[in-house]
């Protein structure tokens, strides 16, 4: 008797014929189902779509080497659709015009640690005759990589929060230098008590910003205590406001902030004015992106900016690159950082004074 839900024993990626012969019908019927037509009994599909997942089947325009021009990228968003990545999007939008192609935009699902799914997810993909894909801050895992790898479609990762395989291609920014360039415009205003509040302390990008703030602050002969790098769980405003309102009421209180975005940044000094206090009379605030919101924000937020747009840009010529069959430089591409002093650093207020002798 035949074995319908064997692999193919010679190793060698299955065929429309090898899930034919399979599944006893022919060939047409094969790709009728691969192809989304509905002319097939249902049982007969059934019967097919369990052995292309078991076979593992990727279409072939997936596993070609795809043309860029008139091509579809898909562009992968992790959680919700922020000021940050926003910008991102309109980089890789300008990218994707002067290139000739599309970009589908969508949410990266967050269940797919498990190799079936992702494996599906990946087919689902190619199937839909995507040339690429680019994720933004994904908590990518190696299922995800792995799943696209087997089909054959290029990854490019902007800002990685993590990166389970170095050979991951990515784009980001100097995020070590930038962390080092916000704390020392901050000493050089004076600054001593100077702390970071980051985002999740997994994050490859924000473990970066904290190296260079550490290490500007040791440059500066000032130890970093233990209360001074705060992490949150997200990149986010509200994290940044609880994280600003346990600094500001704790024992320890600082004359200046690196936060590790803007939002976060916009969040400590939130919980500031709820106390009182004033940005940046009684409290610097340095943050990092430099997204909309740090120019609309009252007052204007003093950045280090991340060359957002152009980060989006290099990520969609990169994965056409890659698509194309093109060796690449390097895996990994930073663009330069740059502060930009708006209205919330300035000198540390004046300690008080002391009381006249009795």
């Amino acid at each position: 008797m035949l074995d319908r839900t064997a692999r193919t024993r010679s190793g060698r990626r299955p065929t429309l014929a090898t899930i034919a012969q399979s599944a006893g019908v022919s060939v047409a019927t094969v790709s009728k189902v691969v192809n989304g037509r509905d002319d097939v009994a249902p049982d007969t599909r059934a019967l097919v779509e369990d052995l292309l997942r078991r076979h593992d089947y990727a279409p072939p325009s997936a596993r070609r080497t795809p043309a860029t021009d008139g091509g579809v990228v898909q562009f992968f968003v992790h959680g919700e659709l922020r000021a940050y990545s926003t910008q991102v999007i309109d980089g890789v939008l300008g990218g994707a015009e002067e290139a000739g192609v599309s970009v589908a935009v969508g949410k990266l699902p967050a269940d797919l640690s498990h190799e079936p799914s992702a494996r599906s997810w990946a087919r689902d993909l190619a199937a839909l005759g995507r040339s690429g894909v680019i994720v933004v801050t994904g908590e990518l895992t190696a299922a995800h990589v792995d799943a696209l790898g087997h089909v054959g479609l290029p990854l490019v990762v902007i800002d990685p929060l993590n990166l389970p395989r170095r050979e991951v291609t990515s784009v980001g920014s100097t995020n070590f230098t930038g962390g080092m360039t916000a704390t020392q415009h901050l000493l050089h205003l004076g600054h001593r008590d100077v702390v970071y509040v980051g985002g999740p302390a997994t994050s490859s990008c924000n473990r970066a910003r904290e190296h260079g703030f550490r290490a500007a602050m040791e440059a500066a002969g000032l130890r970093v205590r233990p209360e001074a790098t705060v992490a949150t769980d997200e990149f986010a405003y509200e994290p940044g406001r609880r994280a600003g309102e346990l600094l500001l009421d704790g024992p320890y209180r600082p004359t200046a902030v690196v936060a590790g975005c803007d939002s976060i940044a916009l969040g400590v000094m939130e919980a500031a004015r709820v106390r009182g206090l004033r940005v940046p009379d009684d409290l610097s605030v340095v943050g990092f992106d430099d997204t909309e919101l740090a120019e609309v924000s009252t007052p204007p937020l003093t950045v280090i900016r991340q060359p957002l747009r152009e980060m989006g840009r290099v990520a969609l010529k990169t994965v056409l690159r890659m698509a194309a069959g093109e060796q690449l430089d390097s895996h990994h591409v930073e663009l330069a950082t740059e502060l930009v002093v708006r209205a919330t650093s300035a000198a540390p207020p004046a300690p008080p004074a002391a009381a006249p002798a009795g």
